[in-house]
């Protein structure tokens, strides 16, 4: 699956940037219509757990063990006795009881709980407990007992699939998406529901990032009311930038996993086109949808990435692994020279350098990938009924954009206080067939490769250095892979990411030279106000 966005003068689906690499700035607090949900309320959310959330207290040093810590570490902690992955999910529900809802510091992230979360997790300590009496090696690098969240347009039998939507709020289906399957196969925990840009971004226009409709005004931990979140994968960088789980799954059509990443100093990874299956995902284009991990760190990354189904291994059965090793040394990077401008970045090539990367300076000229708006428009016309006729609730078949539309109308005030102008440009699309599409689909995808492959020829390169989704567009259209990594954070205290962009299919890539330049600067630094 795919994604992108940027040569358009709509800023949807990923955020407040362009393949221009300029930055707009993001819409002040005061001008959000809605913050708090209208559909959700706290305690509810938490349902039949909640008695033992609010009760859980923390014992010992849970926070050290826990706060900022990789998937290895958490797993050492618990397999050496002094943590289980009962109290692990506790921990991560009272923090989501804490700060996300109805409070000074909301962030407003999660949509759902998991009610069956705590099974879940019982049955890890149980499946724990059972290797160490037989004697079995435990392995650091795995998913068991790990508490995900799930960007809510991501099918799961647990909750329902929202995709922000208030019409959606009674989707429960009876499948889980492949991916969650791949997760749960590995023994990870599904936590809950991360909010989301209502419709991934696709839906109204106007509006700010991580709103919707059902989960209310996401917010950025690094600046509640003052930077913005990135979309559309919005609760799913904050609730990991905030620690509310170990990692979170996100999607992303073009920049909707790398904008919220490097929005929240959190690692992202927007895979090779169909590296993922989209089977239960609420779709915009299946050409070029994909899900991708998000993580606080590489190495959690690439254990996600290689449990979400990678073609290569990152991370041997034994545990060990090649990114201690990592290195940038005589890589031949692509830099694109406007972008220098950024102190964050001219910063982070220097570091590379030294490092002994080879720098490579590009122009600013990039295709124009006109029509793109139109891709979209005829994807979505298309694949949502067939989402609706396959993968949703039952209640949902035969619905289109155009029912959506119609039932929105019925309590616009709460289901679309920025109206749906993107949906309406769905439905005004001038039908094409679908041999004309496919030519005009694959045109597009031919001018991005041969853009990025011409430069790859020219100059001898490995691959692109970008920042945030600036760059995103192209790459989501010439099925190229990108990975963004925490560079620091600006004078106001915004974080911004490094965003590597490899070659179609050369994902390992990306995980080398993110490991390399996450291990030389180690730049992700914990918001300030939670912390406790």
């Amino acid at each position: 699956m795919r994604k992108i966005l940027y040569f358009l003068p709509l800023l949807f689906l990923a955020c407040k940037s362009s393949d221009t690499g300029v930055k707009s700035s993001s819409k002040d607090f005061r001008e959000f219509k809605v913050i708090d949900s209208k559909y959700l309320v706290k305690d509810q959310i938490f349902g039949d757990l909640l008695d033992e959330v609010v009760s859980f207290r923390e014992s010992g040093n849970l926070k050290d063990l826990i706060l900022e810590k990789s998937i290895p570490e958490i797993q050492e902690a618990i397999a050496s006795g002094q943590l289980s992955y009962r109290d692990l999910t506790l921990f991560y529900l009272k923090r989501i009881y804490k700060y996300d809802r109805e409070n000074s510091k909301s962030l407003n992230a999660v949509i759902s709980i998991n009610p069956n979360v705590l099974k879940q997790a019982d049955a890890a300590d149980k499946d724990l407990a059972f290797l160490k009496e037989d004697g079995a090696d435990i392995v650091y690098h795995t998913l068991r007992g790990m508490p995900l969240l799930l960007k809510d347009n991501i099918n799961t039998i647990d909750m329902p699939t929202t995709a922000g939507a208030a019409v959606l709020i009674g989707n429960q289906t009876s499948q889980n998406a492949k991916i969650v399957n791949n997760l749960r196969q590995e023994g990870a925990v599904i936590l809950g529901k991360a909010n989301l840009s209502e419709w991934a971004y696709f839906f109204c226009g106007d509006c700010p990032s991580g709103y919707s409709a059902v989960g209310g005004q996401t917010l950025n931990p690094y600046g509640r009311r003052s930077l913005d979140t990135g979309g559309s994968s919005s609760g799913s960088g904050v609730a990991v930038a905030a620690n509310f789980a170990v990692a979170a799954i996100g999607t992303e059509t073009s920049g909707s996993i790398l904008s919220p990443s490097s929005q929240n100093s959190v690692v992202g990874y927007k895979p090779s086109t169909g590296t993922f299956s989209g089977s239960g995902i609420v779709p915009i284009s299946s050409y070029l949808d994909t899900a991708g991990p998000m993580t606080k760190n590489v190495i959690d990354n690439a254990i996600l990435s290689q449990a979400l189904g990678v073609p290569f291994e990152l991370i041997e059965r034994s545990g060990a692994h090649n990114l201690e090793n990592a290195t940038v040394k005589g890589v031949r990077f692509g830099v694109w020279a406007s972008f220098r401008e950024n102190p964050l970045y001219a910063q982070a090539l220097l570091d590379l350098e030294k490092a002994g990367a080879v720098l490579i300076e590009l122009n600013d000229t990039r295709p124009q990938l006109d029509g793109f708006l139109k891709l979209l428009n005829a994807d979505m016309k298309r694949d949502l009924p067939a989402y609706f006729a396959g993968q949703s609730n039952s209640k949902y078949r035969g619905w289109d954009v155009n029912t959506v539309m119609d039932l929105n109308k019925k309590d616009s005030i709460r289901s679309m206080p920025y109206g749906q102008s993107l949906f309406q440009g769905i439905i005004d699309e001038p039908s094409i067939t679908d041999g004309e599409f496919w030519e005009f689909k694959t045109a597009m995808t031919a001018r991005a490769q041969e853009y990025f492959d011409k430069l790859i020829k020219t100059h001898d390169l490995s691959g692109f250095i970008s920042i945030n989704n600036y760059t995103a567009g192209t790459a989501a259209v010439a099925f190229f892979p990108a990975m963004t990594v925490p560079m620091g954070y600006d004078d106001k205290g915004e974080p911004y990411g490094l965003t590597f962009i490899a070659p179609n299919e050369e994902d390992r890539l990306l995980f080398n030279w993110a490991a390399a330049y996450e291990k030389m600067t180690h730049h992700r630094v914990m918001p300030q106000d939670y912390k406790n």
